[in-house]
């Protein structure tokens, strides 16, 4: 059973880290920067970086923080937000980015995971889908940080996405993200039942109860906390101590 990955998740709007519920009533929460150093000196697996409104305005400003960032932690680092072009691809990666994650660019065109599956490889393409629940066991995708909807029923578009060369996914269910109340478990187990390729649950992670339960009831491969750590209801260690007297398997530091 491999480990569970923690994946610190950094909402980014301008110069700042912002959180909110819904994908809704943003607030500043520090510094990109600052969070990312402060939460690799305390043991996260990965990082991921969300540009909230490089989609909104037809351009990404995150490229400069991953190359901050990169200069000081050495863990793997994903960056999505406004990356449309396969040369916004290749700079995401130059600047020190592990994986890309895409939603809007192929929502519109697809095929651009097959491109950039062909061009960069499988593992480096995240389909980032933002869930919201229409009826049981009915999700939409939406897109723009949660702002457009897209008509795609998510189970058929997650399929899809993998069979054009998307090689992990990146699940955030809206009705959770930022409610502290746990992760959408049928949704996670339902995606989780129809791709092969790693799955990250995203959106209400508030107790280390919450991580387990994904892990042990969904298999998820890895969790994307925002809240938690922004919040400090838990440190870094202080939840994979908790997870791994539990029984789950973490990479301790």
């Amino acid at each position: 059973m491999h480990p569970i990955r923690l994946i610190s998740r950094l909402d980014i709007k301008g110069p700042n880290v912002i959180k909110g519920i819904h994908l809704e009533g943003l607030r500043v929460v520090g510094k990109p920067g600052d969070l990312a150093r402060a939460y690799y000196k305390d043991g996260i697996d990965e990082i991921l970086y969300m540009d909230t409104v490089a989609s909104l305005y037809g351009r990404s400003s995150i490229f400069g923080v991953i190359e901050e960032t990169a200069r000081d932690v050495f863990v793997p680092i994903t960056i999505g937000g406004g990356i449309r072009t396969v040369d916004d691809f290749k700079q995401a990666l130059r600047c020190g980015a592990d994986k890309v994650a895409v939603n809007t660019a192929a929502v519109k065109r697809p095929e651009f995971i097959r491109e950039t599956a062909a061009a960069f490889g499988s593992q480096c393409v995240v389909l980032s889908i933002e869930a919201k629940r229409h009826a049981p066991g009915q999700w939409e995708a939406l897109c723009d940080n949660g702002r457009e909807t897209t008509g795609k029923d998510v189970l058929a578009w997650v399929q899809e996405a993998v069979s054009l060369g998307a090689g992990e996914i990146i699940l955030t269910s809206v009705d959770m993200e930022g409610t502290k109340k746990g992760f959408d478990m049928d949704l996670i187990t339902r995606v989780r039942e129809l791709v092969e390729v790693p799955v990250i649950a995203c959106g209400g992670a508030g107790k280390a109860e919450h991580i387990s339960a994904a892990f042990l009831n969904g298999n998820v491969d890895a969790v994307a906390c925002a809240s938690m750590f922004h919040y400090k209801l838990a440190t870094v260690s202080e939840l994979k101590s908790s997870l791994h007297d539990s029984g789950v398997p973490v990479r301790l530091s």
